[in-house]
């Protein structure tokens, strides 16, 4: 039986999984609706923060957003499990940092 933390990563990682799902996916549609949002950004946080992740966002004027996952600590220097994103969206960029870091940390 998996423990509350691996348990809680898969719930995470199958709800990251699930914003990626086409709009024609009844069920994408509700997750984008949950997690594009500054709330969903903040519950996304709190479960990679679980996982023992610090988020960085940054917003770059007309180019867009970039978050990176880093493993928690005072120096944030990228590690085989960090995950990286640029998108049009803060959110966007927080859900495909926090997927590309847990995969990465599955490998």
């Amino acid at each position: 039986m998996p423990d509350d933390l691996s348990r809680r990563r898969s719930l995470l990682t199958v709800a990251l999984v699930g914003t990626l799902l086409p709009d024609t996916v009844p069920e994408a549609r509700m997750l984008r609706a949950w997690l594009d949002t500054w709330t969903g950004i903040g519950h996304i946080t709190i479960g990679m923060d679980r996982q023992g992740y610090d988020l960085q966002l940054t917003k770059y004027a007309d180019r867009g957003w970039r978050a990176t996952s880093y493993s928690s600590g005072m120096e944030h220097a990228p590690t085989a499990s960090t995950g990286s994103a640029w998108e049009r969206t803060p959110w966007r960029a927080v859900q495909r940092a926090a997927l590309e870091a847990l995969r990465r940390a599955e490998q």
